[in-house]
């Protein structure tokens, strides 16, 4: 196996079968997105993966439902939280990194591609000097490949680009939290066509996420409830992507799937919210400062995207 960063997060996989993390999800039906609590079960230490905070965009109002749920099962379970983790930087839901971190402690982090990102949308909203482009919105920037550590139990982040040039998962002990590059199998793949993505690049991550062992436990950003499927599913494996992944499953070639995924791209419509989540998540889930009357604001470019 050539590569490093792949041959870590497998090697760490195999390690963590003999003694599993706990997974805990949470599922807001009005975004589609799953939020995880990883925990240790030796050490009780715990990281929080994307997690929501609830906007309504036709009031501008948000609230914490999603966020207290998982409040108080940390508390009620006694974990300790070490990281907030983002995979990337949302385009379908605001992050209550700020409101857990201040209730929960934990190190806020993302992938180290996230100044890319930020570079692009501060032109687009038009943030100018006074937003930094650097990162430093976040406690710890991942590179590819990089370890970590969630008490006992060894962690490394493997950078995915395509969906976004700064999309990471994140392999702890047995487990794989895998963002917003594949959906489940009956669902396929994320779209590319965001500023910034490419279907090309995204094939490559998720052949690069296939190569991890087939027992793997993979946990989803979202679920969109594939036709003919009743219930809500975010939790698959390496093995059941490989098999029956409609948009990528062993056998679809690189150029196949470029042409499908940048098909069904151009039938999509953007995100219900992604004017306001874009602009706040890139700030590490902060909101603009107030102005002069004490009312932050978010703005909706005409015509931009």
């Amino acid at each position: 196996m050539a590569d490093p960063a792949i041959k870590a997060a497998s090697a760490i996989i195999d390690q963590g079968k003999a003694a599993p993390v706990v997974v805990k999800s949470f599922f807001d039906e009005d975004t589609f997105t799953a939020t995880h609590v990883v925990s240790d079960p030796a050490t009780a230490k715990a990281a929080i993966i994307d997690s929501v905070l609830d906007y309504d965009p036709a009031s501008g109002r948000t609230t914490t439902k999603s966020a207290d749920a998982v409040i108080a099962y940390v508390k009620n379970a006694n974990l300790d939280i070490e990281w907030i983790l983002e995979t990337h930087a949302h385009a379908d839901h605001i992050s209550a990194a700020p409101y857990l971190i201040e209730r929960l402690g934990g190190t806020l982090a993302i992938g180290e591609h996230i100044t890319q990102v930020q570079g692009v949308f501060s032109k687009v909203f038009n943030l100018g000097d006074g937003f930094n482009c650097d990162g430093s919105q976040f406690g710890k920037l991942f590179a590819d490949g990089e370890t970590f550590m969630l008490g006992s139990v060894e962690a490394v982040a493997l950078h995915v680009p395509g969906h976004t040039p700064a999309d990471m998962a994140f392999v702890v002990g047995d487990a794989a939290f895998i963002g917003d590059t594949l959906f489940m199998p009956d669902y396929g793949t994320a779209r590319a066509d965001f500023p910034g993505g490419d279907a090309r690049q995204l094939f490559r991550s998720i052949r690069r996420l296939l190569s991890l062992p087939g027992e793997a436990r993979l946990f989803l950003c979202h679920d969109y409830k594939a036709p003919k499927r009743d219930t809500f599913v975010w939790e698959t494996t390496i093995a059941a992507q490989r098999q029956d992944n409609v948009h990528v499953h062993d056998g679809i070639g690189e150029d196949e799937f470029v042409r499908m995924r940048e098909a069904r791209d151009a039938t999509l419509d953007m995100p219900r919210l992604i004017l306001p989540s874009i602009q706040v998540n890139i700030r590490g889930g902060h909101f603009p400062e107030p102005e002069a009357n004490g009312t932050r604001y978010l703005k909706i470019p005409v015509d931009a995207l």
